[in-house]
């Protein structure tokens, strides 16, 4: 009788598959979102280096009237039932380290549709990645420990963001400014070896607006570390 091959070992196939796990995102942002899904993904310190993700900003191409939070999770929802069905058919069960996750990373901003988008996203188990006012929060957070309201605008965050000490100097060492469309790609000196930091002020924002449920009135709030450890299996980078 011929020796079964891995490929043709049905249980083997799912031994193997268990080790692997699908991760899909939606980003609100064109650049700077899946810029940070890059460097993540291709430096990040993995939990369990036995386990591989298999990460891929799905929306890259995406219409920006398609990139707002509610219209985004929409979308997300229409891949995660693809997904979802592939990974039943594959044997894999919800239980399973293995099972697929579809991610939404969406700012506050200005959008009105924000709790809709939640609660869309929680009826349909979606994972999302939340900041207010924006995703510059969470990058903010590898300089310093911020905690006073931006009032909604991002623009004072990005502000902030690009006066942080040596933060210019990542885009060429003789810098001494940028503009917001530089500024919107993320360099690896602005978060190596910074994530522990930035994950215990972001926690510490959390917790202060814990027990609130319009996720509008969170200012400021990012939970992106969840997205990092939860979807992409990284403790550090």
């Amino acid at each position: 009788m011929a020796r079964d091959k891995g490929r043709d070992n049905p249980a083997r196939a799912k031994k193997s598959r268990k080790l692997r796990r699908e991760v899909y995102v939606f980003t609100e942002g064109a650049v700077t979102e899946p810029g940070f899904v890059t460097f993540v993904t291709e430096h990040g310190t993995r939990k369990d280096p036995r386990h591989e993700i298999v990460c891929k900003v799905e929306n890259r191409s995406a219409p920006s009237k398609r990139r707002k939070p509610l219209p985004l999770v929409e979308d997300a929802v229409t891949k995660w039932h693809e997904v979802r069905r592939a990974a039943k058919r594959a044997g894999i069960e919800p239980e399973d380290w293995n099972w697929p996750q579809v991610w939404c990373l969406f700012d506050r901003d200005q959008h009105e549709d924000i709790p809709t988008a939640f609660a869309k996203a929680k009826r349909e188990k979606l994972h999302v990645a939340y900041s207010h006012p924006c995703f510059e929060l969470w990058r903010l957070l590898h300089y310093q420990n911020y905690t006073s309201t931006f009032g909604g605008v991002c623009d004072s965050a990005a502000n902030r963001l690009k006066q942080q000490s040596g933060f210019v100097q990542t885009y060429g060492p003789t810098l001494r400014s940028v503009s917001p469309e530089q500024a919107k790609h993320v360099m690896p000196g602005q978060l190596s070896g910074r994530y522990k930091t930035a994950q215990r002020y972001a926690a510490g924002l959390a917790e202060r607006h814990a027990g609130r449920a319009d996720q509008k009135s969170w200012d400021p709030y990012t939970d992106v570390w969840k997205f990092v450890e939860d979807g992409l299996d990284v403790s550090d980078y």
